[in-house]
C-alpha cells in the first residue's frame, strides 16, 4: 500500500511540475506573442480555467506528502518526503498570498475594464509563478529521491 502511495504522489505531484513548467515556459509565451487584447483575454481564460483546477492539485499534493511521511514514518526517505511536504507547503502559501490577488483580478479583467498597468500586474505574476515554480520542482526531485 505504501508503495502505491509513493507513486501516486510522485506522480500527481510531477504532473503539477509540468503544468506549471508548461504555463511558464510555453503558454505565457504563446499568450504573451497574441495581439494586446486576445492576450490579456487569454490570460483572464485562463486564470479562471486554472484558478478552478489547481488549488484541489496543490492541496492534494500536500496531503499526499503528508500522508506519505505518517505511513513511512520508519522508512530510510522520510526526510526527504517531509521536506517535500514542507516545500509544497510553502508552494500553497506562495500561491495564496503572492499569486491568487493577482489572478483574482487578472480574471476579471476585459480590454474594456483592465487597468493601466495590466502587462506589469501580469510580469509580476509569472515572476512570482517562477519562484513557486523551482519550489515545487524541488519537491518533486525530493519525492523523486526518496522513492529510490
Amino acid at each position: 500500500m505504501l508503495s502505491t502511495l509513493e507513486v501516486v504522489t510522485v506522480v500527481v505531484v510531477g504532473l503539477m511540475v509540468g503544468v506549471e513548467f508548461s504555463v511558464a515556459f510555453v503558454m505565457n509565451r504563446i499568450l504573451d506573442a497574441l495581439p494586446e487584447d486576445s492576450a490579456q483575454l487569454a490570460h483572464s481564460h485562463g486564470g479562471r480555467m486554472l484558478g478552478a483546477v489547481m488549488p484541489f492539485w496543490y492541496i492534494g499534493s500536500v496531503v499526499l506528502a503528508a500522508l506519505w511521511a505518517v505511513a513511512g514514518w520508519n522508512d530510510h526517505g522520510t526526510g526527504l518526503v517531509v521536506t517535500a511536504g514542507a516545500l509544497l507547503i510553502l508552494s500553497v502559501l506562495m500561491s495564496v498570498l503572492l499569486l491568487v490577488p493577482i489572478n483574482d483580478r487578472v480574471k476579471t479583467w476585459t480590454p474594456e475594464n483592465r487597468p493601466a498597468d495590466w502587462k506589469q500586474q501580469q510580469s509580476r505574476w509569472a515572476r512570482y509563478h517562477y519562484g513557486r515554480l523551482a519550489v515545487i520542482a524541488g519537491a518533486f526531485a525530493l519525492l523523486a529521491a526518496a522513492r529510490g
